[in-house]
């Protein structure tokens, strides 16, 4: 009786001691600064089978502060790692490695145990049972072959050796094919082969039994067996007997949590069939396997309720057979509400620490401290053993330590270290600081607030102002410090505040929270029927809270889209172009965010294409069948029945109203609706009659109308609005015109609308005026004060009621003309065309008006024309104002006036400026006339605008080649009298450009160009070209259209006529049009330019004379621009004297006629030497090494050939004491050879005789004195002794 009320006092205060101390879970781990006692994290299994092969690596990991330090024992005794040289120890580990390259595995067998220990406290693993892998050999064994009659039963017993961990069985033939099982062969759990009964075409002399070793990958072989089937006499059907189990019955025991396998394998003829049951119950569908034809039963994660009697029965057409296999679970120890937990405590803090686990048969708890049983470690008056249970009470500092739970029973046992830290430490957020939380709308929100502290901190929430807890709805508080927010709205986002407190202090954490909008796909991609060979667009349309990055994927059948560029995949958009039968399937687009995702999906359905796709694809019928219901006194719901599709499904319904009370007849547009949907809530306006009517859209288009629904008529009401854009204006100086937009029929919401319009002055106390008006849309108050501001109303009324208060608008009573002229009036000159005016402002109340701005009228004296008084427009209130584009050197009158709406007011009184000089205008025109060989005289006229006095012209010119290349500049200063000038000394032949410009004391204006070529025609003297005028000045105010085109000139050669022009207009498409002159034909010649200012025209004929201008053409819808017409003359023979020497052609020839006598030479010295056609030959025929002799300088003769030995004379000749021959004394000169003695050299020292005549005679009278031919050895002998 007390032993029962101690346990139930017991149980009551670990009850009660559980509810003032709860298990702290923290990640210790992150606070570094605490001490901790160790904790294993990480061990080998308890059965630790090894490679032999390998070296030995046994885990133990522990964590801890200060970091543990690691022991180990092997059966039981210390085991000392220092002593043995093959065994290390991991750094800041406890994990083992064994050198096995020195020892044998089986040395290291054993079971260990690691221990990982500080001040704190001692942890300790598993027992850790290390074994090595065994895969032992087959034993040698000659298997004689089986001899059996066809239709009995046979066993192939496998038999393997044992090895560790046990053989995985499979047999096979010679071939490492696997053997064929069926329902009358299979093999059994323990490897044998089993024939319920054998067929002929059993028999073969390779059955193989074969064994996997899976932890050393290793395979072993059996000795083949050989069976041979004998079919001497037929065997008569037979029942069912068991082949395995024996006897009626047998048993099994399996371990909870482990695979029940149990098997029956039967003979007899037919081969029987195996079915399974459980005697006393059901078996458990979920965990039921029937593997090997049904042979073996399978039941996995075995429990306590899957014990017992199992039935079998093998059945055939003779009969059947039953045996049964009783199983018994046994339970090896497992936790029930898991392993023990840490605790973490604070002084004078009470604390459980429960170890409760169960198993078959029932186990038995120890407890240890440290690794020391508890009943022989030191006593501590807070500590309580009771069973599975130890109880604190005001646990002190030092008290800290690590317990060790070991539950065990004879299948196996449960080790188990949970520490008791105890500890005095203020609270801290271990959640980051500053952390932003996002989730979508209408979705849960989670925030953490993960503490740590000794006592255990409590957590309290603020948000933004911290004005009150969240401890209500919409906010759950969790016991981990978690704050929820089921369904989380806009308004939630913001700024929190977690506070965690206990005894010895407080912190805050601050976290922020954003709610986004949720991800819709707004218009989701629809069913689509296409032809094949045309394109497709799925549309997928997406709205996603602007935050947040979207990302786009398509899918085809809920995989990726195929790797084909037909697929186009845009933002919003999967376009298939050349659709093929493959892309027919389900197009799925999904739109992500980091947080949510939305998704649609529509069929492609592709058909064949026909001739007449309109026969098979047609406007939807119109829907039919029109209901009103849920009518109220603004809405009312419509409903119908879609019509035929005709193949093509409908996008949409378009609903239409009639009023018949104000617009009997028409038609309006109300709103629409998807294609999916049949009904429509439908808005309404008060005081209308209507009727509706749907038409149905697909993608051939609009269906015909539905029959109009039956007429439903609002109430009216009071008007929902006043009418918009009231404003007031006076149209005289005396009155003010009110005026507004009426409301509509279908805005009056009810009979007898008119409206009320409201009038006062802008002005403290003043009253307001009231008229009321029908049918009309404005109203004149008349006798109104001139330009007086007014505030104005316009209620809409019918017989109904008023509309809402109106708004106030302002408006003006009318405007009269400026009473006065500005004042102060000056001007200002900038420059030659630029002058500043300045005036002072009218005072506001003069202008009698909105004041526009002011206008500043101007003239130039002497002005002929009164539309040269030209007016700048200055808006708003401006006090001076630029006026360009004057002319210099001139004389200007104006005034300026101020103007409001209703016209000009006075203008002020006139005043003048005069404008400095400027720069000249360009001269007016540039004649080249007198044109010789090196001179030729320029003309001019004077400029148009002199801008000033002139003081003088200058002149440059500057040659230019055939490639348009410009030379050296020249100038020369010109007197302002002076209208013409000579240029002598000119290069002849020469095309020069001129450049001529006026001057004033403001500088050079613009120059007139002109080109010109020093050439003497036949006839007289005269240029090439037209007179060249300036191109106009542009003025300011443009008249009339001016042309972009100046300078126009020409120059004509012997291969055409250079057309040279300036241009600045914007056109870019440029021509040159050219044509005969005084010709019948209106046809102009076209030649493109290609974006460059001159182009040369060569299929000019000589002796007729061209009109030619260019021509600019723009846009369609603007006109051409011409420039002026130039008449080009092409001389009918252009005679020139030329200097030949300077030709390039000259010199070319000259080089080669050169060229050719100097080769001419080379061979007659090379015949000399050879003994060739000359006279000379006779002799040389007594030398056989004749010696060639330089030419004299002064005569240009040969010196002769002399003979080696005798130095005799040459025949004929005379040789005076210099060894020089004289060339009036030598008959060897080629002189001889001219023609008529004529033979000479030229001034530059060549060759012209010719070799003709006498030369010929000479070769025919003596060519017979040598018959050999020339050697071209030796005449490159000959040539190289020369050179």
């Amino acid at each position: 009786m007390m032993e029962g009320r101690r346990r139930m006092d017991a149980a009551l205060l670990v009850l009660f001691l559980g509810h003032l101390a709860t298990a702290l879970e923290v990640p210790l781990d992150l606070l570094k600064g605490l001490p901790q006692p160790p904790t294993i994290t990480h061990q080998s299994p308890k059965d630790y089978i090894i490679d032999p092969r390998e070296n030995i690596v046994i885990h133990c990991e522990a964590k801890g502060k200060p970091h543990p330090s690691f022991s180990w024992t092997r059966d039981g005794t210390h085991f000392d790692i220092d002593e043995d040289p093959n065994v290390n120890m991991r750094p800041h580990s406890g994990t083992l490695e064994v050198d096995i390259s020195r020892e044998r595995v089986d040395q290291y067998e054993g079971v260990y145990q690691c221990t990982a220990r500080n001040k704190h406290g001692t942890a300790v693993s598993n027992n850790i049972v290390v074994r090595q892998s065994r895969s032992p050999l087959w034993s040698k064994e000659r298997i004689k072959p089986i001899i059996v009659q066809e239709g009995v039963s046979l066993v192939l017993e496998c038999r393997p050796p044992a090895g560790l961990p046990p053989p995985i069985i499979f047999w096979m033939d010679n071939n490492f094919q696997k053997l064929p099982q069926n329902r009358r062969v299979s093999q059994s759990l323990n490897g044998d082969l089993y024939f319920s009964n054998v067929h002929r075409e059993d028999s073969r002399d390779d059955y193989i039994c074969y064994a996997r070793f899976p932890h050393t990958q290793t395979i072993q072989q059996k000795q083949p067996i050989t069976v041979r089937v004998l079919n001497q006499a037929p065997v008569d059907e037979r029942k069912p007997t068991f082949l395995i189990p024996s006897g009626p019955s047998s048993s099994k025991m399996v371990l909870r949590g482990q695979v029940l396998e149990i098997e029956c394998i039967a003979e007899g003829l037919p081969t029987p069939d195996i079915s399974w049951s459980k005697v006393s119950g059901d078996l458990p569908a979920r965990r039921t396997f029937f593997l090997n034809y049904n042979k073996t039963l399978r039941i996995i994660n075995v429990s306590e309720s899957d014990a017992g009697d199992y039935r079998c029965m093998a059945k055939n057409q003779i009969d059947s057979v039953h045996h049964t296999i009783h199983v018994t679970v046994k339970a090896a120890p497992y936790w029930i509400g898991g392993a023990p937990r840490n605790l973490v405590l604070a002084p004078g803090e009470n604390g459980v620490l429960t170890c409760r686990a169960s198993g078959t048969p029932k186990p038995s708890i120890r407890w240890f401290m440290n690794g020391i049983l508890i009943e022989n470690s030191p006593g501590d008056l807070s500590r309580k053993v009771e069973d599975d249970t130890i109880i604190f009470t005001d646990v002190q500092i030092g008290s800290s330590a690590v317990y060790q739970c070991n539950i065990s029973n004879d299948y196996g046992y449960l080790l188990s270290n949970a520490f008791i830290n105890v500890l005095s430490e203020p609270p801290r957020v271990l959640t980051v600081a500053n952390k932003v939380y996002q989730v979508i709308k209408n979705h849960q929100a989670l925030m953490d607030c993960s503490s740590f502290g000794s006592p255990i901190p409590k957590i309290t929430w603020f948000k933004d102002s911290r004005s009150s807890t969240l401890d209500g709805d919409p906010f759950i508080l969790h016991d981990n410090g978690t704050l929820e927010i089921r369904v989380a709205q806009t308004q939630n986002s913001g700024k929190y505040t977690c506070v965690a407190r206990n005894i010895l202090g407080i912190y805050e954490n601050h976290v922020y929270l954003e709610v986004k909008e949720p991800t819709r796909i707004l218009k989701q991609p629809e069913y689509k029927v296409v032809q094949r060979g045309r394109s497709v667009v799925f549309e997928c349309k997406v709205k996603h809270d602007t935050t947040l990055i979207p990302t786009m994927t398509w899918l085809k059948d809920d995989g990726e889209l195929p790797d084909d560029e037909r697929l186009i995949v845009d933002s919003d958009s999967l376009t298939i172009t050349d659709v093929t039968e493959n892309d027919a399937g389900v197009y799925t687009c999904i739109m992500n965010t980091t947080l949510d995702q939305d998704s649609a999906s529509a069929e492609l359905t592709v058909v064949e294409a026909t001739p007449t796709p309109a026969v098979v694809y047609e406007r939807p019928d119109p829907p039919t069948d029109l209901e009103l219901t849920d009518q109220k006194k603004r809405s009312v719901q419509l409903t119908w029945i879609p019509g035929d599709e005709h193949n093509s499904p409908i996008q949409k319904f378009l609903i239409k109203y009639q009023d018949s009370l104000h617009h009997r007849g028409h038609w309006h547009n109300l709103t629409e609706v998807p294609g999916t949907k049949t009904t429509a809530h439908l808005k309404l306006s008060p005081y209308v009659h209507y009727t509706f009517r749907v038409l149905a859209l697909n993608e051939v288009g609009l269906s015909e109308p539905s029959s109009p629904s039956r007429m439903y008529k609002t109430d009216p009401a009071a008007p929902d609005e006043n009418p918009t854009g009231v404003q007031g204006f006076g149209t005289d100086h005396n009155n003010l015109v009110i005026s507004w937009k009426p409301l509509s029929g279908l805005q009056s919401n009810g009979p007898g609308l008119h409206y009320k319009v409201m009038w006062r002055q802008q002005r403290p106390g003043s009253d307001w005026t009231q008229v009321t008006v029908a049918n009309n849309s404005k109203f004149v108050v008349s006798g109104t004060p001139t330009f007086v501001p007014y505030e104005l109303k316009v209620q809409a009324i019918n017989d109904h009621g008023h509309g809402p208060e109106p708004a106030t608008s302002l408006g003006y009573s009318g405007e009269d003309l400026p009473q006065t002229a500005p004042e102060n009036v000056q001007a200002v000159v900038i420059n030659s065309t630029l002058a500043e005016v300045h005036w002072d402002p009218v005072s506001p109340h003069s202008v009698r008006g909105h004041l526009r701005g002011y206008k500043v009228s101007y003239w130039r004296k002497h002005s002929d024309h009164k539309h040269n008084h030209e007016t700048l427009i200055f808006s708003g209130n401006h006090t001076h104002g630029m006026l360009p584009g004057l002319h210099p050197f001139s004389l200007y009158y104006f005034h300026v006036q101020v103007f409001n709406g209703k016209g000009d007011g006075p203008p002020s009184p006139t005043q003048h400026f005069r404008t400095p000089e400027g720069v000249p205008g360009p001269p007016t025109s540039l004649v080249v006339t007198n044109t010789n060989l090196d001179s030729l005289t320029l003309e001019w006229s004077p400029p148009h605008e002199h801008n000033g006095h002139i003081t003088g012209y200058t002149l440059r010119f500057q040659p230019v080649n055939n490639s348009n290349e410009l030379g050296t500049t020249e100038e020369l200063a010109l007197a302002a009298n002076e209208t013409s000038v000579t240029l002598p000394n000119l290069k002849y032949s020469t095309r020069y450009k001129f450049y001529l410009n006026a001057k004033t004391i403001a500088g050079p204006g613009p120059a007139i160009t002109q080109e010109a070529v020093t050439i003497v025609e036949e006839g007289n003297l005269q240029t090439s070209h037209p007179i060249a005028r300036s191109p106009p000045r542009h003025p300011t105010h443009k008249v009339g259209p001016v042309s972009p085109f100046a300078n126009l000139s020409s120059s004509v050669g012997e291969d055409g006529a250079l057309i040279s022009w300036e241009y600045w207009g914007p056109e870019k498409n440029v021509y040159v049009e050219y044509i005969v002159d005084n010709s019948e034909s209106e046809e102009w010649q076209k030649e493109l330019v290609n974006g460059s200012q001159n182009v040369k025209l060569k299929d000019l004929k000589v002796g007729l004379s061209y009109r030619v201008r260019v021509v600019a053409n723009g846009h369609h819808d603007q006109p051409l621009h011409f420039s002026k017409e130039l008449l080009v003359t092409v001389p009918a023979v252009a005679s020139r004297q030329v200097d030949i020497a300077t030709q390039g052609w000259f010199i070319g020839l000259m080089c080669a006629i050169a060229l050719l006598i100097l080769i001419l030479l080379i061979i007659c010295f090379i015949q000399r030497n050879k003994g060739g056609k000359y006279p000379v030959k006779e002799k040389e025929d007594a030398h056989t090494d004749p010696e060639f002799q330089p030419m004299k300088d002064d005569d240009c003769t040969f010196v002769e050939y002399s003979d080696n030995e005798d130095h005799k004379p040459l025949k004929g000749s005379r040789t005076p004491s210099n060894g020089t021959v004289k060339r009036d004394d030598s008959d060897d000169s080629l002189v001889d050879y001219g023609e008529g003695g004529d033979g000479q050299f030229n001034e530059d020292g060549s060759f012209i005789g010719q070799y003709s005549g006498k030369s010929a005679s000479r070769d025919t009278a003596e060519g017979h004195e040598s018959s050999e031919a020339p050697s071209p050895i030796n005449a490159m002998n000959s040539l190289n002794s020369f050179v």
